[in-house]
């Protein structure tokens, strides 16, 4: 995100110079998205565990594993991609490298963006992204990023893993035909992991989002092969124009974080999200051990109450930008103000708060659930077998 010396106070916006309108827009346009029954809820809020992954101390946990110092084009960067990757594999979603080389304030530089697609044949995809790169800091301060962008790595493919069953399972019912809605049912989930967002000395449109920018450039000049999908929206569809929302997430995961909503196009799918954030609070699943600002009738919303507005007023710089400035409907989930300990050493494990973090997973699930209309009523059987594979996958790692 946009790195500035200035006073904490001041960094809350940064007004982006957008078009008022543009040509892409959501391919389904603003919905009602179904709320899941309670049990299902109460299904999707407990398991697999919303911790396992993301606590700092258990050495196998998907954090653990990517809270290391990561800038690009260095092995500890490399290590994480190829975590990432594996974790991504083993759950048999199709992952796809983006690498390409472009000029810093250091010299060339080779940058790699993960892409993860649970169903390539899909016309459409909701993209959840983060960031996985870390800041450059001078030896010896090394920069962890635990809330810039570790803990939405993890929190994503904690998300991965539990909705995996039920992606599969829908699908089926799209290829028998007995799909309620078809629309729905033919967008997948995609997960984007960023290389490059950090800024190498100081944030400038050619030292930042360097991994975004490309990918922006290169999915709106590429054009989808015939066949590749089940159907493809218009003669001339480019890979861009397959994307139904760009959801980003950046600097999640310390206490008491506070959310806006950016931009009009949006607004609805915000408000989605802070409905779910309501009915969770409401039947006390945010509750966790002795912290009493989770449970029912005490727990604060995470998001700004949204005013009324009628038009696009831009936001923070980010890795959206690019794809905001194609016509891309994008939800930005950033903190704002930025956590105090944006851009020092002190964005380690100690500053994270779990029961925070186990909410914003919590959060996550259902909604994303209720956005591709997935059925997760009878959910443990299948993500145990999920949680096993992965599990495995820890083993081995720990083991090697």
């Amino acid at each position: 995100m946009l790195d500035f010396a200035l006073p904490r106070a001041l960094l809350v916006l940064v007004l982006l110079v957008l078009p008022p309108s543009t040509v892409q827009r959501s391919t389904l346009g603003e919905r009602a998205l179904p709320p899941l029954s309670p049990a299902a809820i109460s299904t999707l809020a407990t398991h697999p565990d919303p911790l396992k992954h993301l606590d700092p101390q258990h050495p196998s946990s998907h954090l653990s594993q990517i809270l290391i110092p990561r800038v690009p084009d260095t092995e500890n960067n490399t290590q994480v991609r190829n975590y990432i990757v594996s974790t991504l594999e083993t759950l048999k979603w199709h992952v796809e490298l983006d690498a390409f080389n472009d000029t810093t304030p250091f010299g060339q530089k080779q940058f790699t963006n993960i892409i993860a697609t649970k169903d390539p044949k899909a016309s459409q995809r909701v993209i959840l992204a983060a960031h996985f790169d870390s800041k450059y800091f001078p030896e010896p301060n090394r920069f962890l990023g635990a809330t810039d962008s570790a803990a939405p790595c993890a929190m994503m493919l904690d998300l991965a893993e539990t909705l995996n069953g039920l992606l599969d399972e829908r699908a089926q019912r799209l290829e028998a035909g007995i799909e309620e809605d078809e629309d729905v049912s033919d967008t997948t989930l995609q997960l984007v992991f960023f290389d490059g967002e950090e800024a190498f000395l100081e944030w400038t449109d050619t030292d930042s989002i360097y991994g975004a920018r490309h990918l922006a450039e290169k999915w709106a000049t590429t054009y989808a092969l015939p066949n590749s999908k089940r159907r493809l929206m218009g003669p001339q569809a480019t890979e861009i124009s397959g994307i139904e929302h760009l959801i980003l997430l950046d600097l999640l995961g310390a206490e008491n974080p506070l959310v806006r909503s950016y931009t009009l196009d949006t607004a609805w799918l915000f408000d989605a999200l802070v409905s779910v954030e309501k009915r969770l609070g409401d039947n006390n699943l945010f509750a966790y051990d002795n912290e009493q600002g989770m449970i029912a009738g005490k727990w604060k919303s995470f998001f700004y109450t949204r005013t009324s507005v009628d038009t696009n007023f831009g936001g923070i710089g980010d890795d959206h930008v690019p794809f905001l400035r194609k016509g891309v409907d994008v939800l930005h989930l950033i903190t704002s103000p930025f956590p105090f300990v944006w851009h020092t050493v002190r964005d380690d494990g100690s500053a994270l708060h779990l029961p925070t973090m186990r909410r914003w997973n919590i959060l996550f699930r259902v909604f994303m659930a209720e956005y591709l209309h997935l059925r997760p009523d009878e959910l443990n059987g299948r993500v145990e077998s999920s949680s096993t594979a992965v599990e495995r996958s820890d083993d081995d790692l720990s083991a090697a």
